[in-house]
């Protein structure tokens, strides 16, 4: 009786080898393209978050609605847009040429930040709300 591998034997080996090598690339590579999608989402949101910020803490609240080019491929909208309107009055008695009551506005702030990833287009948003003045 012979001992050792046929050729056939060995043949079957080596194509199992390479559908096995084959397989762990694809999901090495899925691995590294999930890791950088979600390093985008991460820097998407810490931009998203610093847009907000400044429209709520940074400048008057007044509608608006602007974009432009956050750099590293990242696109921003802001949008401040008035939700409701309402008469607030002072506590207490009111002085003599006080007004009775001061209008407020409860503004909804919104922020959209857009980047390519492969062939699709991502994006994050992000909502808030803040009571601001009257426009005068």
């Amino acid at each position: 009786m012979p001992r050792g591998f046929t050729l056939l034997e060995v043949v079957v080996a080596l194509v199992i080898v390479a559908l096995a090598s084959v397989a762990l690339l694809q999901a090495a590579g899925s691995g590294l393209h999930a890791t950088r999608s979600a390093a985008l989402y991460d820097e998407a949101v810490v931009r998203a978050r610093s847009h907000l910020a400044t429209a709520m803490y940074g400048m008057r609240l007044a509608p608006l609605d602007q974009n432009g080019d956050d750099g590293g491929g990242f696109h921003w909208r802001l949008r401040v847009a008035p939700v409701t309107t309402a008469a607030l009055r002072p506590i207490g008695p009111v002085e003599p040429g006080q007004p009775a009551s001061f209008p407020v506005v409860l503004y909804e702030i919104s922020t959209w930040i857009s980047w390519h990833d492969g062939d699709a287009t991502r994006q994050v948003v992000l909502q808030s709300e803040q009571v601001g003045g009257a426009a005068r």
